[in-house]
């Protein structure tokens, strides 16, 4: 449901209610929407600064319905269609996802939701029929706090640059990249899994460390560059481990944004999680300098070592470093909103 404010007033005067109460009204529009009447009851949630958030109160004997989600069609025979529905529901915030058919599932399309359900945190198949199969999520989403997962998420970045650069130091092929690549995406579903449920649950979003609700569109511009990041860097990994031991030549021009990139990241993190205006502008400049040296590298590999996906993973490398440099500038605009430093800049 959508609701049209207008451009009601935002102010609303304290009135006198009864001996030693006091009282506010509701705006008129709010409450048609919520279907408010008068001696309804109201929860509210205080915050540490002293904002209050207010939600209906749920009516007795009413449960919240459990029904799962549902997907019927007379039959599956697109590889991976059932696979990125799955997914889709559980980013969304579906706990229970129940497939149906009129046709027997084929052998594959079973295996394609197990592997589905495999691929995510916390899922289940805990019902299994030729036309019916039924996936539980098990997950208590309080648990999972943003800056955690996003933390979890840095670690999985940094071991992806790390196996790139043994890759390129021991030219010898990296056997943890499937790995890597599996828990990237659990932990992405979780993050978006966690941003929907947040946006509809304003108790929830503060638990889980978005105490204002306007920051859960800077959550998701921070999940989503994670996101490309990741496969940018899976990318180049992937790349250097078809043929390493051809790699040497490419070491030299690699190495070095490698490493500074793997900084870079880290650096980036921290000052998404604590908030610095002066860590923020020194990473700024660092960031620049990062994605300069990166879009050279492609010229600077020469003969031999433009081939066997050293040139691919170059290209990948100046692309994660421009994605990097945006999540870089998420960083400052939110040390900036914390407006609790002043720093001088020295003007050439």
């Amino acid at each position: 449901m959508s609701v049209a404010w207008g451009t009601p007033s935002r102010e609303r005067r304290v009135l006198k209610a009864g001996h030693s109460s006091i009282a506010v009204t509701l705006p008129k529009p709010w409450a048609e929407a919520m279907n408010l009447r008068p001696g309804d009851l109201i929860v509210f949630d205080q915050n540490d600064d002293g904002t209050l958030y207010l939600k209906p109160a749920p009516t007795p004997g009413t449960t919240v319905s459990i029904a799962p989600y549902l997907v019927q069609a007379r039959s599956f025979d697109t590889p991976g269609l059932l696979e990125r529905l799955v997914v889709g529901a559980y980013r969304v915030g579906h706990d229970a996802i129940e497939i149906r058919t009129e046709e027997p599932l084929a052998p594959e399309r079973a295996e394609e939701l197990l592997q589905a359900a495999r691929g995510l945190l916390g899922v289940s198949v805990v019902a299994q029929e030729p036309t019916r199969v039924v996936l539980q999520n098990f997950i208590d989403p309080s648990k999972y706090g943003l800056p955690q997962l996003v933390q979890r998420m840095k670690m999985i970045l940094v071991a992806f640059l790390e196996e790139s650069e043994a890759v390129l130091t021991d030219r010898a092929r990296s056997r943890r990249l499937t790995g890597l690549t599996e828990e990237s995406k659990k932990v992405l579903a979780l993050l978006v899994r966690q941003l929907f449920l947040a946006s509809r649950d304003w108790s929830l979003a503060r638990r889980i460390g978005s105490p204002d609700p306007r920051q859960l569109l800077e959550w998701r511009v921070v999940v989503q560059a994670l996101e490309d990041l990741g496969g940018l860097l899976a990318e180049i990994a992937g790349e250097l481990n078809r043929e390493p031991a051809t790699l040497r030549e490419a070491r030299e021009v690699l190495g070095p944004v490698l490493g500074e990139l793997k900084e870079q990241l880290k650096a980036v993190v921290e000052t998404l999680m604590r908030p610095s205006l002066a860590a923020s502008c020194e990473s700024h400049a660092d960031l620049a300098r990062l994605v300069d040296t990166a879009r050279g590298a492609p010229r600077r590999l020469k003969g031999p070592a433009r081939r066997n996906g050293a040139l691919a993973a170059a290209v990948a490398l100046q692309r994660a470093s421009v994605c990097l440099a945006g999540l870089g500038e998420v960083a400052l605009d939110r040390a900036v909103a914390a407006g609790n430093e002043t720093i001088l800049l020295a003007v050439p």
